[in-house]
């Protein structure tokens, strides 16, 4: 079973932290079932970009991102070339090391 490697975050995992998720889970799916509360404000369709992560190892490893995604992580705060959309982002057999940016973009969490 893959390991994800997150590293820390201020907010969602101020120690960083590993979970084990099967092949064919989504990164967003695994950390919220193991306790990483990562923003998915349109419930993992890739409609939005609030789940945005960066890989930083096993970026290969993972299914190719769409044309639907790229558009929206166009959007996306800090892209980088190893963006993805943690929702869309599907576990192959191979450990991932995920970053979750500081910013996203959701005017629902903000303070409007």
């Amino acid at each position: 079973m893959p390991v994800i490697k997150i590293l820390p975050h201020p907010e969602y995992c101020p120690e960083g932290a590993q979970v084990s998720a099967p092949a064919g889970t989504s990164i967003c799916e695994a950390l919220l079932e193991n306790g990483i509360k990562i923003e998915h404000a349109c419930d993992m369709v890739a409609a939005c970009t609030t789940c945005h992560v960066v890989v930083r190892q096993g970026f290969d490893s993972l299914n190719e991102a769409d044309e639907q995604e790229e558009d929206m992580l166009d959007r996306a705060w800090g892209l980088e070339p190893q963006s993805r959309l943690s929702c869309q982002a599907i576990l192959a057999q191979s450990d991932v090391t995920v970053e979750i940016p500081k910013y996203s973009i959701n005017h629902a969490k903000e303070n409007h």
